[in-house]
């Protein structure tokens, strides 16, 4: 029997583009990510996914960039393993599965509260991992997540749904609670956001894109001085993309699909 959902605001709905790309590359011969969890709840949840149309292209950019995210959790989490990590705007990505952190680790899922009753419902509970239901632009929230420790914060397709204000004001607020740090985040260039908006394979969220886009990874180090630059994670050049199409690479190359990874 499908598992039914509450409803969801269009910002909320967004969540199951990226649910089902992770699922479709899962599907690969070759998958990029190998989330089979993703896949698994596609085939679970009362969702008509017939709706999205997610092509090559994004299947990929989305498998990759969150194996990038991954990746930068991961090594942070081997050298801190006393750390702190948050998932902002997770939606349900199984982020924390995938990782596997020990025990020693606390892991934090932030999404809106009808998402939150959703992840506790689909996924199982593990040591370690918390879900916190609320807006990432809410104050407050970060009050149940302990400070003093080294914290790594992800985010995933959230930077689109912000506005620069906002995300500022985010950074600014994580920064402050933690005494050190790493962020990582996929970013978009203006084209990119022009692409999202007018792409077929995302129209579904193109309305919601309020992000004007960022063609200067350094621009963020002005927002906050203590943030410092790690990596520009260029996806078309990262060894992945070997065994990918050709005329991703090219798209790719020109939409320059970032990953931004800093440090505080």
């Amino acid at each position: 029997m499908a598992v039914a959902l509450p409803a969801f605001t269009p910002l909320e709905d967004s969540l199951f583009l990226t649910l089902y790309a992770r699922a479709l590359d899962d599907r690969r011969p070759q998958p990029i990510l190998g989330d089979e969890v993703a896949d698994r709840l596609v085939g679970e949840l009362d969702y008509d996914f017939t709706q999205l149309h997610p092509d090559t292209n994004l299947i990929l950019n989305v498998a990759l960039r969150a194996r990038k995210l991954d990746q930068v959790a991961g090594s942070f989490i081997a050298r801190h393993p006393d750390a702190v990590g948050l998932d902002l705007g997770a939606g349900l990505d199984s982020r924390v599965f995938r990782l596997d952190p020990p025990e020693t680790v606390d892991w934090y899922d932030v999404e809106f509260p009808a998402v939150t009753e959703t992840r506790r419902e689909v996924l199982d509970e593990r040591a370690g991992a918390h879900v916190i239901a609320a807006d990432v632009r809410d104050p407050g929230w970060l009050d149940a997540v302990p400070a003093g420790r080294p914290a790594v914060i992800v985010a995933d397709g959230m930077m689109a749904f912000l506005s620069q204000d906002e995300l500022v004001t985010l950074w600014t607020r994580l920064i402050d609670h933690f005494s050190t740090g790493e962020i990582a985040f996929n970013s978009y260039t203006r084209f990119a956001i022009w692409i999202a908006k007018h792409a077929r394979g995302t129209k579904t969220v193109a309305d919601l894109v309020t992000f004007a886009g960022m063609d200067d990874p350094r621009a963020p180090e002005r927002w906050n001085p203590k943030l410092r630059l790690v990596r520009e994670i260029l996806l078309s050049r990262e060894p992945e993309v070997a065994e990918f199409p050709p005329g991703w690479r090219r798209y790719h190359r020109r939409t320059g699909t970032i990953v931004l990874h800093y440090e505080f």
